[in-house]
């Protein structure tokens, strides 16, 4: 009987904690849908405001990123279960995220440096980059079509 009185005990705390889950899982997805709505909102005015480049509109853009990326915080904690995890474990996720993002902005950083190096040393690839080329698509056509009868020896 002490066995069965535990099993019972047990069983209707599983059930509490489960419906504790449940108005967990809902407040978290009210709350990233509230968080999408607010940068579709900010996105659209955005756009339909036609915002000049600008202080403003970075503004704007560095605000839907955070909103970004606090939603997927959210997302990693509740619904990829990491928010319970131990603290090794999630050491062994968020440590190597946190590395590719920055190999990601030292790639970008790299490429926008050696593309401002290129075009204020190398003034031959800055004219050939401005320079506009002549496409006479019906010559060019013609001439390969004559070559390739040459070399089959076909007449038409």
């Amino acid at each position: 009987m002490e066995h069965t009185s535990e099993v019972l005990h047990h069983e209707g705390h599983v059930h509490h904690d489960a419906e504790a889950g449940k108005k967990e899982v809902k407040k978290i997805t009210l709350y990233l849908s509230v968080l999408t709505i607010l940068e579709l909102i900010v996105g659209y005015y955005m756009y339909s405001a036609k915002i000049e480049e600008g202080a403003f509109r970075s503004f704007l853009k560095t605000l839907i990123i955070i909103m970004m990326m606090w939603k997927a915080t959210y997302i990693v904690g509740y619904f990829m279960h990491l928010k319970h995890e131990i603290r090794n474990f999630l050491m062994t996720i968020v440590v190597p995220l946190f590395l590719f993002i920055w190999f990601i902005i030292a790639f970008l950083a790299d490429g926008h440096s050696y593309n401002n190096l290129r075009n204020k040393y190398d003034k031959a690839y800055v004219e050939r980059s401005k320079m506009k080329m002549e496409v006479k698509e019906h010559e060019s056509h013609e001439k390969e079509h004559a070559a390739g009868e040459e070399k089959t020896g076909e007449l038409h």
